[in-house]
Protein backbone atom coordinates (compact mmCIF):
# COMPACT_ATOMS: atom_id res chain seq x y z
CA UNK A 1 0.00 0.00 0.00
CA UNK A 2 2.81 2.58 1.20
CA UNK A 3 4.19 2.36 -2.52
CA UNK A 4 0.91 3.28 -4.04
CA UNK A 5 0.45 5.76 -2.29
CA UNK A 6 3.97 7.57 -3.09
CA UNK A 7 3.16 7.56 -6.41
CA UNK A 8 -0.56 9.42 -5.77
CA UNK A 9 1.30 11.81 -3.22
CA UNK A 10 4.53 11.88 -4.80
CA UNK A 11 5.69 15.80 -6.04
CA UNK A 12 9.60 15.26 -5.92
CA UNK A 13 10.27 12.55 -8.80
CA UNK A 14 13.55 12.18 -7.31
CA UNK A 15 11.85 10.10 -4.11
CA UNK A 16 11.50 7.57 -7.29
CA UNK A 17 8.14 6.07 -6.22
CA UNK A 18 8.00 2.34 -7.18
CA UNK A 19 4.44 1.08 -7.62
CA UNK A 20 3.35 0.32 -10.65
CA UNK A 21 -0.14 -1.18 -12.12
CA UNK A 22 0.98 -4.01 -14.13
CA UNK A 23 -1.41 -3.97 -17.07
CA UNK A 24 0.48 -6.71 -19.10
CA UNK A 25 1.18 -9.57 -17.19
CA UNK A 26 -1.25 -9.27 -13.49
CA UNK A 27 -1.99 -12.75 -12.67
CA UNK A 28 -5.20 -13.96 -10.42
CA UNK A 29 -4.59 -15.17 -7.26
CA UNK A 30 -6.37 -18.15 -5.55
CA UNK A 31 -8.19 -15.52 -3.53
CA UNK A 32 -9.31 -13.66 -6.87
CA UNK A 33 -9.64 -16.43 -9.10
CA UNK A 34 -13.37 -17.46 -8.55
CA UNK A 35 -14.73 -13.91 -9.65
CA UNK A 36 -11.71 -14.07 -12.51
CA UNK A 37 -13.09 -16.87 -14.11
CA UNK A 38 -16.23 -15.94 -14.61
CA UNK A 39 -15.84 -12.38 -15.75
CA UNK A 40 -13.00 -13.69 -18.09
CA UNK A 41 -15.77 -15.64 -19.69
CA UNK A 42 -17.78 -12.50 -20.76
CA UNK A 43 -14.93 -10.97 -21.59
CA UNK A 44 -13.63 -13.83 -23.67
CA UNK A 45 -17.21 -13.08 -25.97
CA UNK A 46 -16.49 -9.11 -25.66
CA UNK A 47 -13.73 -9.49 -28.18
CA UNK A 48 -15.92 -11.72 -30.78
CA UNK A 49 -18.62 -8.92 -29.99
CA UNK A 50 -16.28 -6.30 -30.60
CA UNK A 51 -15.24 -7.94 -33.53
CA UNK A 52 -18.88 -7.88 -34.62
CA UNK A 53 -19.58 -4.61 -34.32
CA UNK A 54 -16.32 -3.07 -36.17
CA UNK A 55 -17.24 -5.08 -39.02
CA UNK A 56 -21.22 -4.25 -38.79
CA UNK A 57 -22.23 -1.97 -41.96
CA UNK A 58 -25.49 -1.78 -41.30
CA UNK A 59 -28.78 -1.53 -44.25
CA UNK A 60 -28.14 1.88 -44.96
CA UNK A 61 -27.91 1.80 -48.87
CA UNK A 62 -30.76 -0.36 -49.11
CA UNK A 63 -33.04 1.97 -46.21
CA UNK A 64 -31.94 4.98 -48.39
CA UNK A 65 -33.38 4.06 -51.41
CA UNK A 66 -36.41 2.40 -49.79
CA UNK A 67 -37.39 5.95 -48.14
CA UNK A 68 -36.26 7.83 -51.74
CA UNK A 69 -38.77 5.46 -53.43
CA UNK A 70 -41.58 4.91 -51.16
CA UNK A 71 -43.83 3.53 -53.83
CA UNK A 72 -41.65 1.38 -55.35
CA UNK A 73 -42.63 -2.06 -54.23
CA UNK A 74 -39.40 -3.92 -54.83
CA UNK A 75 -37.01 -1.59 -53.03
CA UNK A 76 -39.44 -1.71 -49.80
CA UNK A 77 -38.87 -5.60 -50.28
CA UNK A 78 -34.68 -5.44 -50.65
CA UNK A 79 -34.74 -2.94 -47.39
CA UNK A 80 -36.79 -4.97 -45.41
CA UNK A 81 -34.66 -8.39 -46.05
CA UNK A 82 -31.55 -6.61 -45.40
CA UNK A 83 -32.58 -4.80 -42.34
CA UNK A 84 -34.03 -8.39 -40.82
CA UNK A 85 -30.68 -10.52 -40.41
CA UNK A 86 -29.38 -7.07 -38.71
CA UNK A 87 -32.06 -7.19 -35.61
CA UNK A 88 -30.78 -10.56 -35.00
CA UNK A 89 -27.80 -9.48 -34.41
CA UNK A 90 -28.64 -6.06 -32.29
CA UNK A 91 -30.82 -8.82 -30.25
CA UNK A 92 -27.50 -10.62 -29.51
CA UNK A 93 -25.12 -7.13 -28.86
CA UNK A 94 -28.59 -6.09 -26.45
CA UNK A 95 -28.37 -9.35 -24.35
CA UNK A 96 -24.84 -9.08 -24.27
CA UNK A 97 -25.01 -5.30 -22.29
CA UNK A 98 -27.07 -7.91 -19.73
CA UNK A 99 -24.50 -10.06 -19.30
CA UNK A 100 -21.85 -7.26 -19.09
CA UNK A 101 -23.76 -5.81 -16.18
CA UNK A 102 -24.44 -9.19 -14.20
CA UNK A 103 -20.12 -9.47 -14.33
CA UNK A 104 -19.33 -5.74 -13.98
CA UNK A 105 -21.28 -6.21 -10.15
CA UNK A 106 -19.56 -9.16 -9.65
CA UNK A 107 -15.99 -7.10 -10.35
CA UNK A 108 -17.00 -4.12 -8.58
CA UNK A 109 -18.45 -6.03 -5.63
CA UNK A 110 -14.54 -7.96 -5.38
CA UNK A 111 -13.19 -4.16 -5.81
CA UNK A 112 -15.18 -2.36 -3.19
CA UNK A 113 -15.50 -5.20 -0.11
CA UNK A 114 -14.59 -4.37 2.75
CA UNK A 115 -11.65 -7.43 2.69
CA UNK A 116 -9.35 -4.24 2.58
CA UNK A 117 -9.61 -1.49 4.64
CA UNK A 118 -8.50 1.16 1.56
CA UNK A 119 -8.79 1.14 -1.89
CA UNK A 120 -4.83 1.48 -2.74
CA UNK A 121 -5.63 -2.03 -1.35
CA UNK A 122 -7.59 -3.67 -3.33
CA UNK A 123 -5.63 -1.94 -6.51
CA UNK A 124 -2.29 -3.62 -5.34
CA UNK A 125 -3.49 -6.86 -3.82
CA UNK A 126 -6.11 -7.55 -6.76
CA UNK A 127 -4.13 -6.36 -9.73
CA UNK A 128 -5.76 -8.70 -12.09
CA UNK A 129 -9.43 -8.27 -11.02
CA UNK A 130 -8.35 -4.44 -11.53
CA UNK A 131 -6.75 -5.63 -14.92
CA UNK A 132 -10.33 -7.06 -15.77
CA UNK A 133 -12.54 -4.27 -14.92
CA UNK A 134 -10.00 -2.17 -16.96
CA UNK A 135 -10.45 -4.38 -20.03
CA UNK A 136 -14.13 -3.64 -19.56
CA UNK A 137 -13.18 0.10 -20.02
CA UNK A 138 -10.74 -0.13 -23.31
CA UNK A 139 -13.20 -2.40 -24.81
CA UNK A 140 -16.73 -0.24 -24.37
CA UNK A 141 -15.00 3.38 -25.30
CA UNK A 142 -14.84 1.95 -28.60
CA UNK A 143 -18.25 0.50 -28.65
CA UNK A 144 -19.99 3.06 -30.98
CA UNK A 145 -21.63 2.64 -34.03
CA UNK A 146 -24.33 4.98 -36.16
CA UNK A 147 -25.60 2.73 -38.62
CA UNK A 148 -26.77 0.38 -35.62
CA UNK A 149 -29.43 2.98 -34.23
CA UNK A 150 -30.73 3.83 -38.19
CA UNK A 151 -31.09 0.42 -39.09
CA UNK A 152 -33.19 -0.59 -35.88
CA UNK A 153 -35.23 2.51 -36.25
CA UNK A 154 -36.25 1.33 -39.60
CA UNK A 155 -37.02 -2.01 -38.70
CA UNK A 156 -39.32 -0.01 -36.09
CA UNK A 157 -41.09 1.89 -38.19
CA UNK A 158 -41.55 -0.34 -40.79
CA UNK A 159 -42.63 -3.35 -38.31
CA UNK A 160 -45.01 -0.66 -37.63
CA UNK A 161 -46.61 0.13 -40.82
CA UNK A 162 -46.88 -3.91 -41.27
CA UNK A 163 -49.28 -4.29 -38.05
CA UNK A 164 -51.35 -1.16 -39.59
CA UNK A 165 -51.66 -3.31 -42.49
CA UNK A 166 -51.79 -6.78 -40.82
CA UNK A 167 -49.10 -7.95 -42.33
CA UNK A 168 -47.39 -10.98 -40.80
CA UNK A 169 -43.99 -10.49 -39.48
CA UNK A 170 -41.85 -13.84 -38.38
CA UNK A 171 -39.16 -11.70 -36.75
CA UNK A 172 -41.82 -10.49 -34.17
CA UNK A 173 -41.30 -14.24 -32.60
CA UNK A 174 -37.34 -13.28 -31.88
CA UNK A 175 -38.37 -9.35 -31.30
CA UNK A 176 -41.33 -8.38 -29.76
CA UNK A 177 -42.77 -5.13 -29.23
CA UNK A 178 -41.47 -4.67 -25.38
CA UNK A 179 -38.39 -6.01 -26.11
CA UNK A 180 -38.11 -3.49 -29.15
CA UNK A 181 -38.52 -0.62 -26.86
CA UNK A 182 -35.60 -1.72 -24.44
CA UNK A 183 -33.20 -2.63 -27.14
CA UNK A 184 -34.43 0.95 -28.92
CA UNK A 185 -33.94 2.80 -25.66
CA UNK A 186 -30.46 1.01 -25.17
CA UNK A 187 -29.29 2.20 -28.74
CA UNK A 188 -30.85 5.48 -28.38
CA UNK A 189 -27.58 6.57 -26.70
CA UNK A 190 -24.49 7.27 -28.64
CA UNK A 191 -21.74 5.11 -26.42
CA UNK A 192 -24.63 2.16 -25.18
CA UNK A 193 -21.96 -0.63 -23.84
CA UNK A 194 -20.11 2.63 -21.83
CA UNK A 195 -23.72 3.10 -20.64
CA UNK A 196 -24.08 -0.05 -19.56
CA UNK A 197 -20.88 0.14 -17.20
CA UNK A 198 -22.45 3.61 -15.80
CA UNK A 199 -25.73 2.38 -15.42
CA UNK A 200 -24.32 -0.48 -14.14
CA UNK A 201 -22.02 1.27 -11.93
CA UNK A 202 -25.03 3.62 -10.54
CA UNK A 203 -27.01 0.03 -9.82
CA UNK A 204 -24.54 -1.53 -7.83
CA UNK A 205 -24.41 1.29 -5.32
CA UNK A 206 -28.00 1.82 -5.18
CA UNK A 207 -28.19 -2.23 -4.29
CA UNK A 208 -25.73 -2.42 -1.73
CA UNK A 209 -26.38 0.60 0.81
CA UNK A 210 -24.46 -1.51 3.28
CA UNK A 211 -21.60 -0.08 1.05
CA UNK A 212 -20.19 3.51 1.39
CA UNK A 213 -20.46 5.38 -1.96
CA UNK A 214 -17.22 6.06 -1.07
CA UNK A 215 -16.04 2.14 -1.34
CA UNK A 216 -16.99 3.06 -4.87
CA UNK A 217 -15.85 6.37 -6.00
CA UNK A 218 -12.50 5.94 -4.27
CA UNK A 219 -11.77 2.87 -6.10
CA UNK A 220 -12.38 4.94 -9.52
CA UNK A 221 -10.69 7.60 -8.20
CA UNK A 222 -7.78 5.52 -7.60
CA UNK A 223 -7.46 4.05 -10.76
CA UNK A 224 -7.29 7.39 -12.76
CA UNK A 225 -5.02 8.78 -10.47
CA UNK A 226 -2.85 5.48 -10.53
CA UNK A 227 -3.04 6.20 -14.53
CA UNK A 228 -1.88 9.33 -14.54
CA UNK A 229 0.72 9.02 -12.65
CA UNK A 230 1.99 6.59 -14.73
CA UNK A 231 1.30 8.16 -18.10
CA UNK A 232 3.45 11.46 -16.84
CA UNK A 233 5.95 9.83 -15.05
CA UNK A 234 9.15 8.59 -17.61
CA UNK A 235 10.03 6.36 -14.75
CA UNK A 236 6.91 4.19 -15.31
CA UNK A 237 5.70 4.96 -19.04
CA UNK A 238 9.28 3.26 -20.11
CA UNK A 239 8.14 0.03 -18.10
CA UNK A 240 5.47 -0.27 -20.37
CA UNK A 241 6.39 -2.57 -23.50
CA UNK A 242 4.49 -1.46 -26.16
CA UNK A 243 2.44 1.90 -27.04
CA UNK A 244 -0.67 -0.46 -27.11
CA UNK A 245 -0.48 -0.32 -23.64
CA UNK A 246 -0.74 3.51 -23.45
CA UNK A 247 -3.45 3.57 -25.16
CA UNK A 248 -5.08 1.01 -22.94
CA UNK A 249 -3.90 3.45 -19.91
CA UNK A 250 -5.00 6.59 -21.79
CA UNK A 251 -8.50 4.96 -22.49
CA UNK A 252 -8.95 3.08 -18.31
CA UNK A 253 -8.14 6.91 -17.08
CA UNK A 254 -10.99 8.66 -19.14
CA UNK A 255 -13.57 5.38 -18.80
CA UNK A 256 -13.06 5.54 -14.39
CA UNK A 257 -13.22 9.63 -14.86
CA UNK A 258 -16.82 8.95 -16.88
CA UNK A 259 -18.21 6.58 -14.51
CA UNK A 260 -17.06 8.26 -11.14
CA UNK A 261 -18.75 11.41 -13.00
CA UNK A 262 -21.69 9.49 -13.01
CA UNK A 263 -21.73 7.65 -9.37
CA UNK A 264 -20.52 10.23 -7.29
CA UNK A 265 -22.64 12.91 -6.28
CA UNK A 266 -21.42 15.87 -7.30
CA UNK A 267 -19.20 14.07 -10.41
CA UNK A 268 -15.32 14.29 -11.59
CA UNK A 269 -15.25 18.16 -11.96
CA UNK A 270 -16.23 19.56 -8.97
CA UNK A 271 -13.68 21.28 -6.90
CA UNK A 272 -14.58 18.04 -4.24
CA UNK A 273 -13.74 15.54 -6.69
CA UNK A 274 -10.67 13.04 -5.77
CA UNK A 275 -9.60 13.13 -9.61
CA UNK A 276 -7.01 15.63 -10.80
CA UNK A 277 -9.19 16.77 -13.70
CA UNK A 278 -6.73 19.50 -15.11
CA UNK A 279 -3.83 16.89 -14.45
CA UNK A 280 -5.79 14.23 -16.37
CA UNK A 281 -7.03 16.48 -19.58
CA UNK A 282 -3.18 17.70 -19.54
CA UNK A 283 -2.24 14.03 -19.91
CA UNK A 284 -4.43 13.79 -22.96
CA UNK A 285 -3.17 16.64 -24.68
CA UNK A 286 0.21 16.15 -24.26
CA UNK A 287 -0.60 13.10 -26.27
CA UNK A 288 -0.10 12.77 -30.42
CA UNK A 289 -3.56 14.77 -31.06
CA UNK A 290 -4.57 12.18 -33.78
CA UNK A 291 -4.89 9.57 -30.84
CA UNK A 292 -6.89 10.89 -28.12
CA UNK A 293 -9.41 13.16 -29.72
CA UNK A 294 -11.88 11.20 -29.61
CA UNK A 295 -11.40 10.26 -25.95
CA UNK A 296 -11.30 14.01 -24.97
CA UNK A 297 -14.45 14.18 -27.08
CA UNK A 298 -15.88 11.29 -24.74
CA UNK A 299 -15.37 13.77 -21.73
CA UNK A 300 -16.47 16.07 -23.42
CA UNK A 301 -19.65 14.51 -24.58
CA UNK A 302 -20.58 11.65 -22.60
CA UNK A 303 -19.95 12.49 -19.05
CA UNK A 304 -22.79 13.86 -16.78
CA UNK A 305 -21.33 17.08 -14.67
CA UNK A 306 -19.08 19.05 -17.05
CA UNK A 307 -21.37 22.02 -18.05
CA UNK A 308 -22.58 22.06 -14.06
CA UNK A 309 -22.00 25.92 -12.84
CA UNK A 310 -19.26 24.32 -10.62
CA UNK A 311 -17.05 23.04 -12.67
CA UNK A 312 -13.99 25.33 -13.15
CA UNK A 313 -13.51 27.58 -16.30
CA UNK A 314 -10.37 26.26 -16.79
CA UNK A 315 -11.61 23.19 -16.82
CA UNK A 316 -14.15 23.85 -19.66
CA UNK A 317 -11.58 25.75 -21.32
CA UNK A 318 -9.22 22.88 -21.75
CA UNK A 319 -12.00 20.90 -23.50
CA UNK A 320 -12.68 23.58 -25.47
Amino acid sequence: MGNLLKVLTCTDLAQEPNFFLDFENAQPTDAERAVWDQVDAVLKDARGILDELQAYKGAGQEIREAIQNPNDEALQEQAWAAVVPLVGKLKKFYEFSQRLEAALHSLLGALTSETYNDPTQHLEREQALAKQFICYLYSFLQMTNPAIQNDFSYYRRTLSRMRINNVPAEVENEVNNELANRISLFYADATPMLKTMSDGTTKFVSENKNLPIENTTDVLSTMASVCKVMLETPEYRSRFTSEETVSFCLRVMVGVIILYDYVHPVGAFAKSSKIDMKGCIKVLRDQPPNSVEGLLNALRYTTKHLNDESTNKTIKSMLQ
